[in-house]
């Protein structure tokens, strides 16, 4: 009796993926009649074993789909972010190099269309000077709470604002920009902002005022009236709500995985032999399956949109990125977050800034988990561009070291190189261009 209870415990906990894998799992597995294991020798078992899933396993295929993206909600923190005159005004600024002194730089600088919205640098890089940080797509961003690696911004608008007084990137200052502005779209912006205000004095308003590191511009504008500073703060935010209205016309497109997964939720087999080979769907049965990726990686967009620490290597002579830890502080005082002055939304409307969760080891060193889609496109990963390919990044996945400072959420996956090779091949599958109107993913016509 003790013997088959033994027997019956080891079983389970195979069954259950805990054994050992080998011959002595596929022995008990052959004696107790279980299933073979995903992982392992196995891998690929035939065309017709390959594409047969579960109810519940084609309901999680079918809910990582595109077809379960939905409707763009409004974002409440900015009235115009749905409005065409918008939309056209922020394409033009997001292209316009003239938005920084010396006309070298503009938002596609680094978030280049034909690179789906990033720059294929390690770290951003304008001027030969390095950024702290590397490039996210803007792609699918619009459905995120949180903006940047740290979540530092809480829309799109504002988060749009601080690269352009960053000096390592646009290097300006709001009331150089707010004069720029004014000066060259002033019918555009005034049909949707009202009456554009005056702000040629520059006895009021500096070419060069902003409240940032450089002091000249620092005291420049602690020089302004506070109803001065209102004013350029208010068309600066008027800015970012342009820039945001274009960036949230850009939708991720529909890839080979989203037309596998329509066949998947009807069980068509034949179809989904067409579409995946069997190494992309070992991939992604590792995926959700041993791989426990869908734990982050989820959802339409592949990401959930919270805060992780993954235990990344320190690039030499780097120093520790507090991340999520320091993002929440900023965001907090920011005074063009959801409940600022120069917000739209009613304080109610501000729910993530209101509950947000300010400490906690959970948050030293975590960053934001990033979507996946048309991520062989967007290489080199991770905040920090450590890893500069797929492999790099499984491999980290593999061993997952842990974390110093904070805690690492990551365990080894232990995955074999087959396994490894059928997860990549699967996330190839995720490729697809931009779903945006084409005249959108250029400069306005008539313009370079």
């Amino acid at each position: 009796m003790l013997a088959l209870v033994a027997l019956a415990i080891i079983a389970a906990l195979i069954a259950g993926g805990l054994g050992v894998a080998g011959p002595i799992d596929a022995a008990f597995r052959d004696l107790m009649g279980l299933p073979e294991r995903a992982n392992g020798r196995g891998l690929f078992t035939g065309a017709l074993s390959a594409h047969s899933w579960t109810e519940a396993e084609r309901g999680l295929i079918a809910s990582l789909s595109i077809d379960r993206l939905p409707p763009l909600p409004p974002d409440p923190s900015n009235a115009f972010g749905d409005d065409p005159a918008a939309v056209a005004l922020g394409q033009a600024l997001f292209f316009d190099s003239g938005l920084s002194p010396d006309g070298s730089v503009s938002c596609a600088t680094c978030h280049q269309p034909e690179r789906y919205f990033t720059d294929g640098k390690r770290l951003a890089n304008v001027r030969g000077a390095d950024t702290p940080r590397h490039t996210p797509t803007i792609v699918g961003i619009a459905y995120s709470d949180w903006f940047y690696w740290d979540g530092r911004k809480d829309s799109q608008w504002a988060q749009a604002l601080a690269p352009q007084e960053a000096p390592v990137e646009h290097g300006g200052s709001r009331t150089a920009h707010a004069r720029y502005v004014l000066g060259a779209y002033r019918s555009q912006y005034e049909a949707l902002f009202g009456t554009a205000p005056d702000v040629s004095d520059e006895n009021r308003f500096p070419a060069h005022a902003a409240p940032m590191d450089d002091e000249a511009a620092r005291a420049a504008w602690d020089g302004m009236t506070a109803s001065d500073r209102q004013t350029i703060n208010r068309v600066f935010a008027n800015i970012g709500k342009s820039i945001a209205a274009y960036s949230r016309r850009i939708m991720p497109g529909r890839s080979r995985f989203d037309d596998y997964a329509a066949a998947a939720l009807v069980n068509d087999q034949a179809r989904m032999a067409e579409l995946f080979t069997e190494e992309e769907a070992a991939g992604l049965r590792l995926f959700f399956g041993d791989g426990q990726c869908t734990d982050c990686h989820n959802g339409p967009q592949l990401t959930n949109g919270t805060f992780h620490n993954i235990g990344l290597p320190l690039p030499e002579g780097s120093n520790f990125d507090q991340g999520r830890s320091l993002g929440t502080l900023q965001v907090v005082d920011d005074i063009f977050n959801c409940l600022g002055d120069y917000s739209d939304a009613d304080e109610e409307e501000c729910v993530e800034l209101r509950f947000i969760k300010l400490e906690g080891e959970e948050l030293v060193g975590a960053f934001k988990v990033p979507g996946l889609r048309n991520v062989a496109e967007t290489a080199p990963y991770m905040h920090n561009g450590i890893f500069p390919d797929l492999d790099a990044v499984i491999r980290h996945y593999n061993h997952a070291p842990p974390a110093f400072p904070g805690h690492s959420d990551l365990v080894p996956l232990a995955f074999s190189e087959e396994q490894s090779a059928a997860l990549i091949a699967f996330l190839l599958t995720l490729n697809a261009p931009p779903n945006a109107p084409p005249e959108l993913l250029q400069p306005p016509q008539g313009e370079e």
